[in-house]
């Protein structure tokens, strides 16, 4: 019988591509894979660890007892941990919890293959087993970061800044695109930075012209953009290519001068709104997705209400708030004090997200009537969901559509128009062709 083993993915959506890497190499060694299955026969337990924030490393960590528990109940027998939070906490790990049998960092996938009695394949460095549904996938382009932000911690856990070359990331994708995949989803730490330590200059939109000419595949979006030197070579690019969709996810974090000098983050709140107009000048129509913090030592009553304001001037079509966690080993945690209340750092959430909801919610509205071309992703009870070229999955809207008047497949590009909506999600009716190209 084949070994099983069961990869766990925590965190965000770079993780999952290292485990899709993991898992694609022990399933060529002749393992039946499966990844975050509750009910999985597997006694070989791989947990591909967060060690971003808090909430993050206690979720991981709780995780890891879990399976410590399973094994000393005899339900598992080996436990593999790898990923950001052993990359930080390795020898805390080995100490707390003696039941792991492997703790490797981040960047440790090969060793922990060979440790599993298994051969690493060079020729399959750059497969993936897919663990999205196969008509999307994630396209990890760079690890790491130069990036000196007061409160994160990820450059200690990733390092410098490493793009991987235009030349191998057109090979993954077309593979990908070989596999079924339609829709790229750009990720890495700080796209602003793609290429730079390459090429001495920006690569992203040579980069993103090149995967738009993969036959194909139908969208492209771009995650994790950085404000200061921002490649505006990619704009003209995000417009006039026909597959390359026009959404850009770029973190702000802040507006206030005080609170971003705080956050080294090398930008102003004058040039933000300059940066931000300018993406909308250049590439009418665009959706941003960004990211605020709130909560950061320092940020005084007067600060937030700067952002608030700057929140409603900006009418951002898609927005998180995410509260600072004090995190060792950042600049913020060894040279502030975190002076925020708990209760404070959550109301201020609460209220960004409020303001943030009503202007979601009339940017929704002002769709009602349109045609928007959509992808299915699943069926969830009595809809089809879907999503337009203005999200991505898991953390923007969605489009619902009646599985009671259509019959639609999963994958498939059709043409909606959006009948009604909702503060985050829309309504809609299908056209009755599917759209086949661009």
């Amino acid at each position: 019988m084949k070994k099983k083993i069961n990869v766990i993915s925590l965190g965000c959506s770079k993780n999952l591509v290292d485990s899709e890497l993991f898992l694609s190499q022990m399933a060529a060694n002749g393992y039946a894979v499966s990844h975050n299955s509750d009910d999985s026969e597997a006694r070989i337990v791989a947990i591909n660890t967060c060690g971003f924030i808090g909430d993050a490393k206690e979720e991981s960590v709780n995780t890891i007892l879990g399976y410590a528990d399973a094994k000393n109940r005899g339900l598992i027998d080996k436990i593999y941990v790898f990923g950001c939070l052993s990359e930080r906490y390795k020898d805390d790990l080995k100490t707390e919890i003696p039941e792991v049998d492997g703790i490797y960092g981040k960047f440790q996938i090969k060793k922990m293959v060979e440790d599993l009695n298994a051969d690493y394949k060079m020729s399959l460095s750059r497969q993936r087993y897919l663990t999205t549904p196969s008509h999307y996938a994630y396209l990890k382009i760079s690890e790491g970061c130069n990036r000196t932000c007061s409160y994160c911690a990820i450059p200690k856990m990733t390092g410098k800044h490493k793009s991987v070359s235009i030349e191998n990331l057109v090979i993954e994708a077309q593979s990908l695109a070989e596999k079924g995949v339609k829709e790229l989803l750009i990720i890495a730490q700080d796209l602003s930075d793609y290429g730079r330590d390459l090429y001495k200059e920006s690569g992203l939109a040579r980069l993103i012209e090149e995967l738009s000419q993969i036959k194909g595949i139908e969208w492209i979006k771009l995650h994790y953009a950085y404000p200061a030197n921002f490649p505006f070579g990619i704009l003209p690019v995000m417009d006039q290519k026909g597959n390359v969709a026009r959404y850009l996810d770029i973190a702000l974090q802040h507006c206030s001068d005080h609170i971003l000098g705080l956050m080294r983050r090398n930008v102003t709140k004058e040039s933000t709104i300059k940066l931000i107009n300018r993406i909308r000048a250049e590439v009418p129509g665009i959706h941003i997705r960004t990211t605020m913090l709130v909560g950061h030592p320092g940020e005084t009553s007067e600060d937030f209400e700067e952002l608030k304001e700057f929140v409603r001037q900006m009418r951002f079509e898609r927005l998180g708030v995410f509260t600072y966690s004090h995190e060792e080993g950042t600049i913020a945690g060894e040279l502030y004090e975190d002076d925020v209340p708990p209760e404070v750092k959550q109301a201020r959430a609460d209220e960004l997200m409020a303001i943030q909801q009503e202007i979601a919610a009339e940017i929704s509205a002002s769709k009602i009537g349109q045609t928007l071309k959509v992808v299915i992703d699943r069926l969830e009870g009595d809809y089809f969901i879907g999503r337009t070229e203005f999200d991505s999955p898991e953390v923007d809207g969605e489009i619902l559509i009646s599985a009671a008047s259509n019959r639609l497949e999963i994958g498939k590009y059709y043409k909606a128009q959006i009948t009604s909506a909702d503060d985050f999600d829309l309504y809609g009716e299908i056209y009755p062709y599917t759209l086949a190209t661009n």
